[in-house]
């Protein structure tokens, strides 16, 4: 049977590019629609839109790092932690099928935001605020959805019982 590999890289790349085209799609929308100073709510009051380009990781984590660091961390540790994972993804003998999505879906998110990094000088557009009652989210975006989906699946691959299903190269 053919190797695996090459059905793995298609499953990345065709998550890829429905998770990263979908984030890049609605981050170009906010950014020519939306501002930083006055959210846009949507029917039902759950959901703002509200502009903003973070420097951190998620939810603004090291922000006020000093630019270089957030540089080197946020976009060449990423980077090569991406690129690890990919490795992985690609090589691993044996991977629960829903670690294997949920760990595409958080490789195709950091990805999606790395580019964000990469040609927006170290920011990533974030658009999305959730507010129920006096509890809110901090401003986040499409990849970052893909990420936090990503690590749930994970999470539930490993709670799973031992009989789990599995994608192995010689399944693919």
């Amino acid at each position: 049977m053919a190797p695996s590999r090459t059905l793995r890289l298609l499953a990345d790349g065709l998550i890829l590019i429905s998770t990263a085209g979908c984030d890049q799609v609605t981050k170009h929308f906010a950014r020519k629609q939306l501002n930083h100073y006055e959210s846009s709510p949507l029917p039902g009051g759950f959901v703002e839109l509200i502009l903003a380009e973070n420097p951190g990781a998620f939810l603004s984590l090291g922000a006020s790092l000093p630019e270089l660091v957030r540089g080197g961390l946020f976009t060449a540790g990423i980077g090569a932690g991406l690129v690890l994972l990919l490795i992985y993804l690609l090589k691993a003998v044996t991977i629960p099928r829903l670690a294997f999505f949920g760990l595409v879906l958080i490789w195709a998110g950091g990805i999606s935001n790395l580019w964000d990094r990469c040609v927006r000088h170290g920011m990533v557009t974030d658009f999305i605020l959730i507010r129920v009652g006096p509890f809110h989210t901090g401003v986040f975006n499409v990849a970052d959805l893909a990420i936090v989906a990503g690590t749930i699946l994970v999470v539930v691959s490993l709670r799973a019982q031992p009989f789990r299903s599995t994608v192995s190269r010689k399944d693919l």
